[in-house]
């Protein structure tokens, strides 16, 4: 799958803050989401290229790859499961 060719079901902005807060923040968004929906982060943190990726392994859900557009990453997570 190419990034361009993803369609999220959420879009969800954290730009202006910084760690911890885009994890959070996605974790309260994956939880709200049903399973096999994408969200997209969007952030400009640059902390967020190795601790999403890190956050998906840790729980499990689907990182599936970002982008960076001027000065902010786009980040698309699929939810493979419930967290807990």
């Amino acid at each position: 799958m190419k990034l361009e060719d993803i369609k999220p079901d959420v879009v969800h902005d954290v730009t202006g803050t910084y760690c911890p807060v885009p994890i959070t923040e996605t974790a309260n968004q994956i939880r709200q989401m049903e399973v096999g929906q994408i969200l997209e982060l969007v952030a400009d943190d640059p902390g967020v290229v190795e601790d999403i990726p890190a956050w998906c392994r840790s729980t499990g859900q689907e990182f599936i790859g970002m982008y960076e557009e001027d000065g902010e990453y786009h980040l698309f997570v699929k939810k493979v499961k419930e967290l807990t």
